[in-house]
């Protein structure tokens, strides 16, 4: 879990009992956006290895494995030579 997914958490909890207030709620759109991009690049990345391991691109598999590792510990990725 990243500190934006935990700031969500935290600011929902708190909409159920009140309403958030200007500063809150950008946080939330914030928190929100953040969470959009990892999925993307998670669907991204799930995609690619699916589509080296149907093509039989077993270097670029390994890269995207690489890829999706680092998205999973860090939050961010890095794409070297893009294909």
């Amino acid at each position: 879990m990243f500190p934006y997914h935990a700031r969500m958490a935290e600011l929902w909890s708190v909409a159920k009992k009140r309403l958030l207030n200007e500063d809150e709620l950008t946080e939330m759109n914030h928190c929100l956006e953040l969470n959009a991009k990892h999925c993307w690049q998670l669907a991204r990345l799930q995609n690619e290895s699916l589509l080296a391991s149907m093509t039989g691109d077993t270097e670029w598999q390994h890269e995207t494995c690489a890829r999706l590792e680092e998205l999973q510990i860090t939050g961010k990725v890095t794409y070297g030579d893009a294909r």
